[in-house]
């Protein structure tokens, strides 16, 4: 093989068209570097490749667009460099955490703990929402953590550092676990408010503790659906007390009468 074509295999696509694709060997591992429409996009991809495991002083940062790798592929194999460990994914392992890369300036930071789940889940990133690809479906990374796929931040959740790309367990609070409660303080008296969503918000009572509010959301819901409401509510699952604690709870709490007043 020659210097021009080291790395390079002539392939074809389903299609019967001709590409070219790039590897590198690399520790003991084959790494595939992609596809390319000519020789040379591909035979680029395999020098920058071996610059990067070569050279020490090659970072992350260094990534400059339009480079013959992907932003991905670059932190794949610097990860592998200096850790000893490749995953496909944009992730660089550090000491008891590591960062997710979607992009020179959006650096995701978990703890190690972690590294299993996204080694293998890619994150994709909808505004100030982050997904991860799980079994076909695209699965809000703030679930992992127990929080509601429409929880607002500074009112359901806060990230203590301000930070909101650590997604460090220590670095999010959790304040409101459940549909339709919220933890409101008045003259120091602390209360939860039950609030749920007809067609405007409907303030459904207030209670002493965040485990009677989510009763009273299921207990409110259940009355809808009695009285014919379609809509698909999502009951809140309390896993803190037994089936007679919460038995006895459902039937003492009270909720508005406005329920069922509302017309279908």
């Amino acid at each position: 093989m020659s210097a021009n074509t080291q790395g390079v295999y002539a392939s074809r696509k389903k299609s019967g068209s001709s590409y070219f694709r790039s590897s590198i060997t690399f520790k003991g591992k084959h790494i595939s570097l992609g596809g390319f429409d000519t020789e040379t996009e591909a035979h680029r991809a395999y020098l920058q490749a071996r610059l990067i495991i070569s050279d020490h002083s090659c970072g992350i940062l260094d990534y400059k667009a339009p480079s013959p790798l992907s932003f991905e592929k670059w932190v794949s194999l610097i990860n592998y460099r200096d850790n000893g460990i490749y995953i496909a994914n944009p992730v660089y392992i550090m000491r008891r955490m590591f960062f997710y890369y979607l992009s020179p300036t959006d650096i995701l930071k978990f703890d190690a703990d972690e590294l299993f789940y996204y080694s293998s889940h890619k994150i994709m990133r909808r505004g100030k929402h982050f997904f991860a690809a799980d079994y076909g479906l695209q699965v809000n990374i703030l679930n992992r953590y127990g929080i509601r796929s429409y929880a607002v931040p500074g009112r359901d959740y806060i990230f203590l550092n301000g930070d909101e790309l650590d997604f460090r367990s220590a670095n999010i609070s959790i304040i409101n676990r459940f549909n339709g409660v919220t933890k409101q303080t008045k003259k120091g008296l602390v209360s939860y408010r039950c609030r749920i969503h007809i067609r405007g918000s409907i303030v459904v009572g207030d209670y002493e503790t965040e485990t009677e509010a989510a009763i009273a959301y299921n207990k409110a819901v259940d009355l809808l659906k009695m009285r014919g409401f379609s809509r698909n509510y999502t009951l809140n699952y309390i896993d803190d007390i037994s089936a007679k604690e919460y038995a006895d709870l459902y039937s003492s709490i009270t909720i508005s009468q406005k329920l069922n007043e509302i017309p279908l």
